[in-house]
């Protein structure tokens, strides 16, 4: 694993200069990937988009993809409309994966198995996240972090697409986590996650549905794993239906918890996480 910031200088001409020198020298880990007109990157960046019958969707969803990542892993989870030849409409080299079994969470970890990038990025397909922000996960993964936490609630966040009780029940979760753990999240339920490729082999998943980014969150703090929230906003989604029920996923998302909380060993076992801050006046 191998990351480096690189600061800013004055012309655009000087910047590609560095980079093209480390690209020719033989010392160099790997090749350098300008994400900004002050951040390079070695670690190749994967994107994962677990996506059924969302055709018409993936165009707003690939139109805010930085050009300078690694590869995007399509999951298919058995579209009957034009998913997947859409996706390789707008971005040619798109590695589409089968999805076998059913559920949001074994489509994250059929993706993950099939990236090849040191950085993992989680994206919905439903248009509901802004690529753009992309590059604030990798800026905090290179920067330290081991697992980049979207928040909708950080300072800087925000979102259109919560119900009233929907972010009654968010708040309420993510309190019993951040007591039961000690964590120090501002949102728990959301999707748009980026991570060291290294953190699978910690956090180990093992469920199928939606309640996979609570599993995460909980099995990131019990491996000690170093946490910064990104502010985010979620948007709403462009077309079709979510398949979220907030009371069947609310009562999935509880019995994680309070499975993982019985695991009473494995916690005194790992340290907790260092949660970084967000920015001024957030989680420290």
């Amino acid at each position: 694993m191998t990351s480096f910031l690189r600061p800013a200088v004055s012309g655009q001409d000087q910047i590609q200069g560095q980079i093209q020198g480390h690209i020719q020298d033989q010392t160099t880990a790997g090749k350098y990937r300008p994400i900004s007109t002050h951040l390079a990157i070695t670690p190749p960046v994967s994107i994962v988009i677990p996506a059924m019958n969302e055709a018409e969707n993936l165009p707003f969803v690939f139109k805010t993809l930085p050009q300078w990542i690694h590869e995007v892993v399509l999951v298919d989870g058995n579209s009957t409309d034009d998913t997947v030849a859409v996706a390789r409409e707008l971005w040619p080299d798109v590695k589409v994966v089968k999805q076998l079994g059913k559920g949001k969470g074994d489509a994250l970890i059929t993706g993950f198995e099939a990236c090849t990038g040191d950085i993992i990025v989680m994206v919905d397909a439903d248009g509901s996240a802004d690529g753009h922000e992309i590059v604030s996960y990798v800026s905090a993964l290179v920067s330290g972090a081991d697992f980049a936490k979207g928040s909708r609630f950080a300072n800087g966040g925000g979102t259109d697409d919560m119900t009233p009780i929907r972010k009654l029940g968010n708040w309420a979760l993510c309190t019993v986590v951040n007591r039961k753990f000690g964590a120090r999240y501002t949102d728990l339920c959301y999707g748009y996650n980026a991570f060291w490729r290294h953190c699978l082999d910690k956090i180990d998943l093992d469920c199928t549905g939606f309640e996979v980014e609570t599993l995460m969150n909980i099995r990131v703090v019990k491996a000690g794993l170093k946490v910064q929230e990104i502010p985010s906003h979620e948007y709403v989604r462009i077309h079709g239906a979510s398949n979220l029920r907030a009371v069947r996923d609310g009562l999935r998302v509880l019995k994680v918890i309070l499975k993982e909380r019985s695991n009473r060993r494995s916690l005194r076992r790992r340290p907790h996480s260092v949660v970084l801050g967000s920015g001024p006046g957030e989680v420290s």
